[in-house]
């Protein structure tokens, strides 16, 4: 996690939301040491900092060689992010490519305590 960097949130007096895609996720089946492909999305509503990209894109390849279940990992990233930026909404949704017949999609969440997002907005 020391490779992640951050910076200052430039609009840390409102709500807002940060959509990343990540096609390019591998690591390896702990199981068989075959690669597992994933696309990664991370949303987030920071608080004071925001995830660097490039710190965040080498942060990713650093699980290529590294065995895992599509559970761990995905609760891994989420918890290194989330501890990492503090921020107020989290989610990390980690879809995996079929492996035996079976696509995986693991999705985890972090909860700033006592935020709730505002009421949602439809216009005409």
């Amino acid at each position: 996690m020391s490779m992640l960097q951050t910076f200052a949130n430039p609009s840390p007096d409102r709500d807002y939301t940060i959509r990343m895609t990540m096609p390019e996720f591998t690591c390896l089946c702990p199981v068989t040491g075959q690669p597992d492909f994933a696309t990664l999305e991370l949303e987030y509503v920071p608080e004071s900092l925001c995830v660097e990209l490039k710190s965040l894109k080498l942060y990713i390849w650093s699980f290529r060689d590294k065995g895992a279940f599509h559970e761990a990992v995905t609760n891994a990233v989420l918890g290194d992010l989330a501890k990492l930026l503090s921020p107020r909404f989290m989610r990390l949704t980690a879809r995996f490519n079929v492996r035996g017949g079976i696509y995986t999609t693991v999705v985890v969440e972090h909860r700033q305590t006592g935020w709730a997002p505002a009421p949602s907005v439809t216009l005409p």
